[in-house]
């Protein structure tokens, strides 16, 4: 419970601060969302990724609005039941309105409570949280139905150019692939900034959300898993690697990770769940600047930095990304519903030494998915190759980024 006035303050404060901030550029995702649905508007993603500045730019669509930061510390003690004070303190500073947002909301037991009330009085509410488990659990339980998700990355390719005025060329995509999207390490250039948002989130989504009695096993595999995308892993070689008691510790701690968005793992392709289950995953990072930034060896490889980025890049469309392999492997399969839409290889440079490899990876997985055409995203080169009956297109990833 929070004392009234306490609140009111809170809410005039963060109002001042909210209007003078800046709302910066315009997210991709803002077109894809109306804030006049009769849903709960979700915006969930990593922290720092420019959740808050998306919300104010919602908000100066609005116009007129309520908003409250659950993350500020002048606001602990706040619970579910105080939403009904809230709620008088807005109509009492600033008449009715019928928006509401509410930044990092996951931080408030039994939220869904408040949410639900206002939504049965037509309101519009738009939320964001920085754990994808919670939100969804809460949204699954009071919310069925009546909430949209909405998942923000750091900057893609396009959206760092406007940020960084800058050209589309090999010349920025190439620092596009260091240096990645976190919009606060853009403006520094201090990886201090990336590496005090691993230990934060580290420190807050997970050792403490979880009543972890060490910070250090799971930050070490964290940085591990971020040191190594593209390659393949199994719990029980995690679990031996880093001396824990059962593979159901290792589980714990990855779904962690994968729940404050640092890293994605994606499953194997198969047709038969239980095969799928049981396979090795493959690991990718949030963000390539943010694996530079706490690793020594990731930028050392410049074709795994190339395949994380041609990875965010699908998972920012599609959720259903897998990994093929058979005799050969191919990087990416993706699924929309139980439709196999596209074969995918990630290769730096095609060369006389690797051409066969990498072909042969992608073909396979076109013959088994029964796919035509298939593609081959790499560093600078163009082309297009008939071969097996199939059709391989080959393109750069600086364009195919920016085009599709």
């Amino acid at each position: 419970m929070i004392l009234k006035e306490t609140l009111r303050a809170i809410v005039q404060i963060q109002r001042t601060s909210n209007a003078a901030a800046d709302t910066g550029i315009e997210r991709e995702l803002r077109e894809k969302i109306d804030i006049d649905l009769p849903f709960a508007l979700v915006l969930s993603g990593i922290r720092r990724c420019g959740k808050s500045t998306l919300l104010r730019q919602l908000m100066k669509e609005a116009k007129q609005y309520y908003y409250f930061n659950f993350e500020d510390p002048r606001g602990t003690g706040f619970e579910s039941s105080d939403f009904l004070k809230l709620d008088d303190i807005f109509t009492e500073e600033y008449g009715r309105q019928n928006h509401y947002f509410f930044d990092e909301i996951q931080n408030i037991d039994k939220w869904e409570l408040g949410v639900r009330y206002l939504l049965e009085q037509k309101k519009h509410v738009i939320i964001t949280g920085s754990n994808a488990s919670l939100l969804s659990k809460e949204l699954g339980t009071r919310l069925t139905g009546r909430h949209l998700r909405f998942e923000l990355f750091p900057f893609s390719y396009s959206e760092f150019l406007v940020f960084m005025k800058e050209k589309l060329a090999i010349q920025s995509f190439d620092e596009y692939l260091q240096k990645g999207g976190f919009p606060e390490f853009l403006k520094t250039n201090k990886s201090e900034a990336l590496q005090e948002l691993l230990s934060d989130l580290i420190a807050r989504d997970i050792v403490v959300r979880h009543k972890l009695r060490t910070a250090k096993t799971i930050r070490d595999m964290a940085i591990f898993l971020l040191t190594n995308v593209g390659k393949e892993f199994s719990y029980t070689s995690l679990k031996k690697m880093f001396k824990l008691g059962s593979t159901n510790s290792v589980i714990s701690f990855i779904s962690y990770l994968e729940d404050s968005y640092l890293l994605f793992t994606i499953p194997k392709f198969e047709y038969s769940l239980k095969k799928q289950v049981v396979n090795p995953k493959k690991v990718y990072s949030i963000d390539n600047g943010l694996s530079n930034a706490n690793s020594g060896s990731f930028s050392l490889d410049k074709g795994r930095m190339l395949e994380n980025a041609v990875f965010l890049h699908l998972r920012r469309k599609n959720k259903d990304i897998y990994y093929f392999k058979q005799k050969h492997e191919c990087d990416f399969v993706i699924k929309e519903k139980e439709k196999t839409l596209k074969a995918i290889q990630v290769c730096w440079e095609l060369t006389e030494e690797n051409k066969e490899r990498e072909i042969n990876g992608l073909t396979e997985a076109l013959e088994a998915l029964q796919l035509k055409n298939g593609l081959i995203i790499t560093h600078h080169q163009e082309d297009v190759i008939e071969t097996q009956g199939k059709t391989i297109y080959i393109e750069p990833a600086w364009k195919w980024m920016y085009e599709k």
